[in-house]
């Protein structure tokens, strides 16, 4: 099958509400190893740039095509992209894009072709008029941009720009079995450039993403793929050896893992997750990683389904969130997230830090991260928490990054090569 029409099936299924993480891994199937990585590009590109896509797409067509004939558009907004990006030269753009319309819907063969070759003439007023549009130049959902601008005035498109870039690919290294000095020489020995990152000892980028498969170590659990500002988390929870440690929202694993590796595994890690199907990423991890951790599948805030009673010296919330803060590695999070959801996701935080915070012992720490950038996720959540407990008390982060919050800290997309991130660390007293 044409990596043009695999790449418009699965944007077809995204925009109707389908997750990429899930969608784009059983379509590439579908395809020849070889075009694997093109069909990849294509879809990823197409949700980067969607904004600017379809302000260009509106002007093209003299109406919105039928949603029986969503997959005409998909493949157009696919030829869009590839003619922004200015890779594949116009002509085969646009003869390999009118070949898959008819093969799907034969009526739609003249549209799509008058279509992209009125792009090719007027490329350049269209961008122009692109350019003029901020939805389209920022490209973000008007909603979402308007709430960046309000809240962070003064560098909201250091912010767009960062969260619609390629996100490098990140390794953090087990410190528990290697050093990173003597990892970044096996991955010299193998023909692979990295860079540490020097704020956070276990993390190192990848000049050039790679199949995981041809990392030294990786299946014996050396390395793992973490973003620097998900690598946090393990430090800030400061677990010692032989705490009680629960990792509430565990999946697909990374964090769980990453709290043993700092102990060197001698830790009794219970990690909780809701749903069964993203525990077997947290089994595989564990696996690789060959700690061990007892994984519950319940709703971590129905305590009486799996809580024995046993208090936790260490707990790690990394809440439901908006996701603003890692859209470049989930783009289709411009698509899927609303304005209204915020609320409903404030109040999904606020029920699961109650819950938690009756697990902890006191003395304990409880570090809540999310990978939002919006304050009523973030510092004003904590606020009103600390507001409504009087036994909790907010622990400093004495930390070289992010902005200092009334309560917390934020770090936003881009600083350092980080995604988006908050933690806020509290104790019990």
């Amino acid at each position: 099958m044409q990596p043009r029409l695999v790449a418009a099936q699965i944007l077809q299924k995204v925009l109707t509400g389908g997750s990429l993480s899930r969608v784009l891994p059983q379509e590439l199937l579908t395809c020849d190893k070889e075009s694997q990585a093109t069909v990849q590009a294509l879809v990823y590109g197409s949700l980067r740039y969607f904004e600017r896509i379809e302000f260009i797409l509106k002007k093209l067509l003299r109406k919105p095509l039928k949603k029986r004939d969503r997959i005409v558009a998909d493949l157009l907004r696919i030829a869009l992209f590839e003619l922004l990006e200015e890779v594949t030269p116009d002509y085969a753009v646009v003869d390999g894009t009118v070949k898959s319309v008819e093969g799907e819907r034969s009526w739609a063969k003249g549209l799509a072709n008058a279509v992209l070759r009125r792009f090719i003439r007027e490329r350049s007023a269209l961008l122009k008029a692109a350019n003029s549009n901020q939805v389209a130049t920022a490209l973000l959902p008007e909603w979402m941009l308007k709430k960046i601008q309000a809240i962070y005035p003064q560098c909201w498109e250091s912010i767009a720009a960062s969260l619609n870039q390629a996100a490098p690919m990140i390794l953090r290294i087990n410190l528990d079995r290697v050093s990173r000095q003597d990892y970044q020489q096996h991955l010299r020995e193998a023909g692979i450039d990295a860079t540490p990152i020097p704020k956070l000892a276990s993390a190192i980028v990848l000049t050039s993403p790679t199949d995981v498969t041809t990392l030294p170590g990786f299946a014996e659990g050396w390395v793992s793929v973490q973003d620097a500002a998900a690598q946090q988390a393990a430090f800030l929870l400061d677990s010692q050896r032989g705490d009680h440690v629960m990792d509430a929202c565990a999946a697909p694993g990374g964090k769980t893992v990453h709290i043993l590796e700092s102990a060197g595994g001698d830790l009794q890690v219970t990690a909780v997750e809701s749903d069964a199907r993203r525990t077997q990423r947290l089994d595989d991890n564990l696996q690789r990683s060959g700690y061990k951790a007892e994984v519950k599948i319940a709703d971590v805030a129905k305590l009486d389904d799996w809580w024995d009673g046993q208090l936790f010296d260490r707990i790690l919330l990394d809440a439901p969130c908006s996701a603003s803060g890692v859209i470049r590695r989930h783009p289709d999070i411009k698509r899927h997230r609303r304005s209204e959801d915020i609320p409903s996701l404030v109040a999904q935080q606020t029920h699961l830090l109650e819950a938690v915070w009756r697990t902890l012992k006191p003395g304990g720490r409880l570090l809540y991260a999310t990978c939002s950038i919006f304050p009523e996720e973030n510092s004003k959540q904590i606020g009103a928490f600390l507001l409504k407990h009087r036994d909790a008390e907010e622990l400093p982060i004495d930390q070289p990054w992010g902005l200092t919050c009334e309560h917390g800290k934020q770090i936003l997309p881009g600083e350092d090569g980080m995604d988006g991130f908050y933690y806020s660390s509290l104790t019990k007293i």
